[in-house]
């Protein structure tokens, strides 16, 4: 009825149970009855489609972002795709394009649907029929999120990892291995494990002959001695 209440029915059938009537008929449409509301469905179903949405497209964005920089820090390369332009005044380059895509397609979508999460949800009194206007938008969130999607596929299928470049900054970066030797020190009974690497690689540029220097200084048995020299960066990641 035009104020919401089955006033109009009971005037016309006082003998029908026009609630049991409503739920049954919505229910044999293959629908869920919703007994309260505006002249406006309570959106509340589709708020929570769109914040679900939005929570999968912050993972990733953060997958997005993460390969970007992996490429940019060279531990990701990327195959060449024939014709492609990768960039307009250095031939050679091959750009993270996809991922950028994706990164500005999925934040779009999300700005949309963290604006139709909170609008449709909300009503001015029982007569508010903004959202019909509002909801036209939402096919053009959910097409911003399946190209975000296309292209981080894109991307990932495109990268291959650079075992080259990241084996060359594990080993630079030696002090990796701190944690297995301050961890096999304590295992030994040696209470000052932590405070001994920390003074060796901390806020320091350290080698591995500098932790050879340290085991060689330490009070430990042979045995232990050798499984501290057998570190390295490599074996220990």
């Amino acid at each position: 009825g035009a104020s919401g209440t089955y006033a109009a029915h009971v005037a016309a059938y006082p003998d029908v149970d026009w609630r049991a009537f409503s739920r049954e008929f919505v229910a044999s449409l293959g629908l869920d009855h919703v007994a309260l509301t505006t002249q406006v469905n309570p959106c509340d179903d589709l708020a929570a489609l769109f914040d679900a949405l939005r929570g999968v497209n912050d993972v990733l964005l953060d997958l997005d972002r993460d390969a970007w920089l992996y490429v940019s820090d060279r531990y990701l390369g990327q195959e060449a795709v024939e014709g492609e332009t990768g960039s307009s005044t250095m031939p050679h380059k091959v750009n993270p394009i996809d991922f950028e895509n994706s990164e500005g397609n999925l934040s779009k979508a999300n700005s949309d649907l963290v604006f139709l999460a909170d609008y449709v949800t909300t009503s001015r009194l029982q007569r508010d029929l903004s959202d019909s206007t509002v909801k036209r938008n939402v096919g053009a969130a959910l097409a911003h999120c399946l190209i975000g999607y296309s292209k981080t596929a894109d991307g990932l299928e495109k990268v291959v990892p650079n075992e080259t470049a990241m084996r060359e900054d594990l080993e630079s970066t030696p002090e990796v291995i701190g944690e297995a030797v301050q961890t096999i020190l304590r295992r030994e009974g040696d209470t000052d494990a932590y405070e001994r690497v920390k003074a060796l690689t901390r806020g320091e540029r350290v080698t591995l002959a500098d932790f050879r220097d340290l085991f060689a200084d330490l009070d430990v048995d042979d045995a232990v001695r050798e499984e501290l020299l057998a570190l390295t960066p490599a074996g220990y990641t």
